[in-house]
């Protein structure tokens, strides 16, 4: 297996243990040789020991609370030593021959900081959920998903360079990660991937799409489609994608935009809808940056840098 490196498989489980065996199931089948598999269990009150039992050769790593997104793949990242290490949502199922395409990519130009792969919704497989994403709105902080909730007709079938990998599954080299930096754990849920893409892209890496690797995503398990979770991290972490990447003219003129248009203008919504555990939520995430005003947020990710294992051939 010389000619084929190792590459570390990460996943997170909290709670959702049958789901994660589904993943591990998969996993099994692909059709790489030199594999490793690390499942993160993320504080979960439900005890994980069926993964230990059902599936030996996984690294079950246990932590005592959970550490988010974020914390949660940076404790596998500690404990893995592949060559490439491919972050994977355990609401996921993977075709056996994924992994070859996305290494492919790499090999063959080294300045490729980032893959993912074509991403499609597992209970409705004709439809697309990620084919890459567009640039960053720097005023409204939003970006359009491409291919997002189009039919898979083949129009999406040509690699090509993106903006932003998916979080639910990517793939990164380990030299690039040490030079980079981990994963910024001020988020703890939603955009961590998206500033860990501009932080890589800005050391001169590039991103890219592989729709020859697919994966199958089980959509919103962890949170649910319209929990409050889901509201007030997303809100808040929004926000401070900007506080932590925006500079100049762009950021005030990104701050008078949220003050006078998107924050009354989602306020109203769920007050309209009677929504009013979200505008709770929302109102919470808002007054979490009115707190924080004076903490500045800097990327520092590379602190930990020296737990990792030592580089080798893979």
């Amino acid at each position: 297996m010389a000619d084929k490196p190792l590459i570390s498989v990460i996943t997170i489980n909290y709670n959702q243990v049958q789901v994660t065996c589904e993943l591990l199931n998969s996993l099994r089948k692909v059709t790489w040789p030199n594999l490793e598999i690390i499942v993160v269990d993320n504080g979960s009150h439900e005890p994980a020991d069926q993964i230990s039992k059902d599936y030996p050769e996984v690294n079950l790593i246990r932590s005592d609370q959970n550490l988010g997104f974020a914390g949660g793949n940076n404790l596998g990242i500690m404990h893995a030593r592949g060559k490439f290490m491919l972050f994977i949502n355990n609401d996921t199922e993977v075709e056996p021959g994924f992994l070859e395409p996305m290494v492919n990519l790499f090999e063959n130009n080294d300045k490729i900081g980032m893959v993912s792969p074509k991403i499609k919704f597992y209970y409705h497989p004709d439809t697309i959920q990620y084919a890459g994403f567009s640039k960053i709105n720097i005023f409204t902080l939003r970006m359009n998903g491409i291919g997002y909730r189009e039919k898979d007709d083949g129009k999406y079938d040509q690699v090509t360079e993106t903006n932003f990998a998916h979080g639910c599954a990517m793939m990164v080299p380990h030299r690039v990660i040490r030079e980079a930096g981990m994963m910024p754990e001020d988020y703890f849920l939603y955009y961590e991937e998206h500033d860990w893409s501009m932080r890589i892209k800005n050391r001169g890496y590039r991103i890219f799409y592989q729709p020859a690797s697919v994966v199958m995503h089980k959509e919103s398990i962890s949170t649910g489609k319209a929990s409050t979770l889901k509201t007030y991290y997303f809100t808040r972490n929004r926000i401070l994608f900007a506080r932590r990447n925006i500079t100049g003219i762009a950021a005030r003129l990104s701050c008078i935009y949220m003050v006078t248009v998107a924050i009354p203008k989602s306020l109203t919504l769920y007050v309209l809808k009677f929504q009013f555990n979200h505008f709770k939520a929302y109102i919470r995430a808002v007054m979490w940056h009115v707190k924080t005003l004076n903490k500045r947020f800097r990327i520092n990710e590379k602190s930990k840098i020296h737990q990792l294992h030592p580089l080798h051939p893979g």
